[in-house]
């Protein structure tokens, strides 16, 4: 039995929905942020495995996968930026970060 594609768009819709809510309920601390902006981006991977699933197409899950690894180097080098900006600071709150202009 084949899950339909609905299934996977309203999942997809779910996701989508919790990672914009967590951008925008919480805005002081970026990692949480940062959790929320890999939401939205499993939220579109999981939108191109459904389709090409359905369209019996590859394209959709190497682009999947591309996309996954650019959103693991994303999460890597922003977790490093975050560590030292702690260290140096003291707090990872986004108002402190707006201090760094100039």
């Amino acid at each position: 039995m084949q899950i339909p594609l609905a299934h996977y768009l309203v999942v997809s819709g779910l996701l989508l929905v919790i990672g914009v809510f967590g951008i925008f309920m919480n805005r002081k601390n970026i990692i949480i942020i940062m959790m929320s902006i890999e939401l939205i981006l499993l939220a579109a991977n999981l939108n191109f495995v459904a389709f090409s699933g359905a369209l019996h197409d590859m394209v959709g899950q190497v682009f999947t996968m591309f996309v996954l690894t650019v959103a693991a180097a994303e999460a890597a080098i922003g977790l490093a930026i975050v560590v030292i900006y702690s260290r140096n600071r003291g707090s990872i709150e986004v108002e402190d970060v707006t201090l760094m202009k100039g």
